[in-house]
């Protein structure tokens, strides 16, 4: 997290750099205080900070109020990592704020560490506690898919748009979370694998418009398939990917969680609302993805359009991603079983 902070405000010249990077760190301490604090909590009730320790105690300890109350605390700190609500109030500025090669990597690091965490501390150190969380969890995760759908509709800068849709994808992920199942965790480790090369790309191809024409506006991406038509087409399949819509990556990832989201539908009936809210924010997220096309294919400029450069190296980054967005949407299996492996290896 250190580390991001510098990177956010490493355009020192530029003040909405600074401003972000101000933002991220006085945000960003706050909650590594109630992480800090929570883990100071946890270690008070519990006397170890062993996963394994603490998932043997956790049955005696689920009604304790000094481990419910860590537990909480360092939920929170979690929260704003992912940025999921009511912790994502940072993201939007900070996307827009910091060099948008941080914002790539800020976008799916951060994101990736932090779902890494809250699911080993979830299911492997206090399942008995994260059981009774159901209810939380899934709040979390309908209003989060909610507000970041909602609040990216009007959004006309292209960075401003990502940081609430990532918003959003947290929400998609915490479901996940809240399906407290093998399936769900390998859902979001595969989920992650393809948001990673779909937020790659995407974020490649506003670096070089913006190299361009300075700007970050969506109206810059105007008539981008006359000026650079392979910009153009491996933005659009970032977007389609990222509104979830087949054959490619983001369709998968999400047809997996909402699955697992089903299964768990039998034990308690309030998932069929939680994946029925999950499929609104899906139908939202197509209005501002599909306008990104519009923008891309229909809309005109006034001022003749000049061809966009792109080097040999941004050319082959950018096919590569491509290809893996059709690949792990059409053949999803290895990335499938690696995720699989992966959750065993958890001992849930």
């Amino acid at each position: 997290t250190i580390t991001f902070y510098i990177l956010t405000s490493f355009q020192r010249h530029q003040t909405i750099s600074l401003e972000a990077g101000i933002k991220y760190l006085i945000l960003g301490a706050l909650s590594s205080a109630f992480l800090i604090y929570g883990i100071a909590l946890v270690y008070g009730a519990s006397g170890t900070m062993r996963f394994d320790d603490l998932r043997d105690i956790s049955a005696t300890l689920s009604d304790h109020p000094l481990l419910l109350t860590g537990l909480l605390m360092i939920l929170a700190g979690l929260g704003f990592k992912i940025a999921a609500f009511p912790f994502q109030i940072w993201s939007p500025d900070v996307y827009q704020g910091s060099p948008t090669s941080t914002t790539a990597f800020l976008a799916v690091g951060s994101k990736a560490a932090g779902f890494a965490l809250l699911m080993r501390l979830l299911w492997v150190a206090v399942p008995d506690v994260a059981l009774r969380w159901e209810p939380l969890l899934m709040g979390m995760a309908a209003i989060t898919i909610l507000y970041g759908n909602l609040c990216a509709l009007p959004q006309r800068n292209l960075k401003r748009l990502l940081g609430y849709s990532s918003i959003a994808h947290a929400g998609y992920l915490m479901m996940g979370i809240a399906a407290m199942s093998l399936n769900g965790s390998s859902a979001i480790l595969y989920y992650l694998g393809g948001y990673l090369f779909t937020v790659i790309a995407a974020f490649m191809v506003i670096i070089l418009v913006m190299q361009h024409t300075g700007a970050e506006d969506i109206i810059q991406l105007a008539q981008l398939h006359q000026r650079a038509p392979g910009l153009a087409g491996v933005l659009s399949l970032a977007m389609v990917s990222l509104a979830g819509i087949p054959p490619l990556a983001g369709f998968f990832g999400k047809f997996l969680l909402f699955k697992a989201v089903l299964e768990q539908a039998s034990v308690h009936s309030a998932y069929y609302l939680l994946v029925a809210i999950a499929i609104i924010g899906v139908v939202i997220s197509l209005v501002y993805y599909l306008g990104v096309l519009r923008t891309l294919y229909w809309e005109k400029q006034q001022l003749v359009p000049e061809e966009i450069h792109v080097s040999p190296v941004s050319r082959f980054v950018l096919w590569v991603c491509a290809v893996l967005m059709i690949y792990l949407g059409i053949l999803p299996n290895r990335l499938l079983e690696a995720a699989n492996a992966a959750v065993e290896s958890l001992k849930l």
